[in-house]
């Protein structure tokens, strides 16, 4: 049953027990010589001005134009401090303008109370996701400690950083500088809002917003105003950075990585469950007391792609699975310190959840993350899902499409000189692989970071065109493209 919306509640459950304890992180990459992949962890100290981008390779397509958004976080240290956790760095919001042949990039800082704190006390104290509280830190509400490093999106001509435990906070969308937290109604004010919603065709926005097993269910309208929002109640605390949605369908997967106490920072509460299993959730998302439960063996996950519903009832979506957490329980905090600490690598999975209530796995063989396709075909059949491959170390090497209806994989390896980030698509024509995918990488040869285009229809081929910035920038989580 909905239940009614209690925001005092809902917020002191994340934030009244944050705990007291002090840990200073390592504030710098453990070793004299950090391995060379820890330039995509480095500290920004500052916004950059907008630059024109080096043409290195190719060229742009006739008339292709648009603005990617990158977001990920970029300080990480400051004085003899530290953040704990690689998810726990301040903001730096990227923009990549291409037009006319030509790349612009320019970053800004989102503007966060978090970073003004540490700012003026020159020390990382806020908690996060791995990163415990020091002196001084401030935890009055949500957003305080809210960094906007996790991903962007646009709703009704705003663009807006997300962090998956507060606020959005709205940017300008030319200059990228900072107007503020949005509330969408007064008392909403802090709620979560998570860090990947989802887009139906006719422009309205879905997501969610978790504390426990108490979840908020946003619904926007195309303008970005607010639609709905109404409680949930989930049927265990699982930790999940991200659901999917069908034309019908909200879906939410319970993954056995249990939230089993209120504290910050979250990664000290989460405990890895096998035993219970993984459960998939669907809810209708006119009545959200029709829900329905399939069970599946227990993985661990971050992000899904985009879920589609067949004639006959069947739904259908995949994810980055792998079997267990310990990169965002270990590995990712061992990012801040010069450590790879062994993982078990997400592997390209199809869930399919049969209307007899029976519900199996496909695996695709494939290691990959940041699962994407064509935005315009969300809630509708697809074969393809884009994604970064061919890991070596920590962070990916290469970008590829897996075809489901195929069994087969086309990808390109940018090398070991190459840290791939999340590539988007961007469309051409009608089809599923009428388009571009775009996307950045990180040159570490030659200490840059750049941008690329790639014939969708010619994954293996690599980048039709390749631009080049005068800087390296640290490797980000999530962006969209306008």
């Amino acid at each position: 049953m909905t239940m009614l919306l209690d925001r005092r509640h809902f917020l002191a459950a994340g934030l009244a027990t944050a705990g007291a304890a002090v840990i200073t992180p390592d504030r710098a990459l453990a070793g004299a010589a950090p391995p060379a992949w820890a330039l995509g962890v480095r500290d920004v100290e500052a916004n950059v001005p907008e630059e024109v981008m080096t043409l290195v390779h190719g060229r742009a397509p006739a008339g292709f134009a648009g603005r990617l958004y990158r977001n990920g976080p970029a300080k990480f240290r400051r004085g003899a401090s530290a953040a704990g956790h690689w998810f726990d760095g301040d903001g730096l919001m990227r923009k990549f303008a291409v037009e006319g042949g030509a790349a612009r990039l320019t970053a800004r800082f989102a503007d966060t109370p978090k970073r003004r704190l540490e700012s003026r006390l020159g020390a990382m104290v806020q908690p996060g996701f791995g990163t415990r509280p020091g002196p001084g830190a401030r935890l009055e509400n949500a957003d305080d400690v809210n960094s906007a490093n996790t991903a962007v999106m646009m709703a009704g001509g705003e663009l807006l950083a997300l962090w998956e435990g507060g606020s959005p906070l709205r940017m300008d969308p030319d200059s990228l500088a900072t107007r503020g937290f949005r509330t969408f109604r007064d008392d909403l004010r802090y709620m979560p809002f998570q860090a990947h919603p989802r887009a139906e065709p006719g422009g309205a926005i879905w997501n969610l917003g978790v504390v426990g097993a108490q979840a908020i269910a946003w619904k926007l309208a195309a303008d970005g105003s607010l639609a709905k929002a109404e409680l949930l109640t989930l049927p265990r605390r699982s930790y999940f950075h991200d659901f999917t949605a069908t034309a019908r369908h909200l879906i939410i997967v319970l993954q056995p990585w249990m939230n089993e106490r209120f504290a910050l920072p979250l990664a000290t509460t989460l405990a890895w469950r096998p035993d219970q299993g993984t459960q998939v959730l669907v809810i209708d998302k006119d009545d959200f007391s029709r829900r329905r439960t399939f069970e599946l063996p227990a993985f661990s996950f971050f992000h899904l792609g985009d879920a589609w519903e067949e004639s006959d009832g069947t739904i259908r979506f995949d994810g980055a699975f792998a079997s267990d957490p310990t990169f965002g329980q270990r590995a990712a905090a061992g990012l801040l310190r010069g450590e790879d600490i062994a993982s078990p690598q997400p592997v390209l999975t199809q869930v399919v959840l049969r209307p007899t209530g029976r519900a199996e796995l496909v695996r695709s063989g494939v290691e990959a993350e940041f699962p994407a396709s064509d935005k315009r075909r969300s809630g509708r059949a697809r074969s393809a899902t884009i994604h970064v491959t061919h890991y070596r170390g920590p962070f990916a090497h290469g970008v590829g499409i897996w075809d489901w209806a195929r069994g087969r994989e086309a990808a390109f390896d940018f090398g070991d000189h190459q840290l791939v980030e999340e590539f988007l698509f961007a469309p051409r024509g009608d089809g599923e692989r009428d388009g571009w995918l775009i996307g950045t990488t990180l040159n570490l040869a030659r200490r840059a970071t750049e941008l690329h285009l790639i014939d969708a229809a010619q994954v293996a081929a690599g980048p039709v065109a390749s631009w080049r910035a005068s800087l390296p920038l640290p490797i980000t989580f999530h962006g969209c493209f306008v």
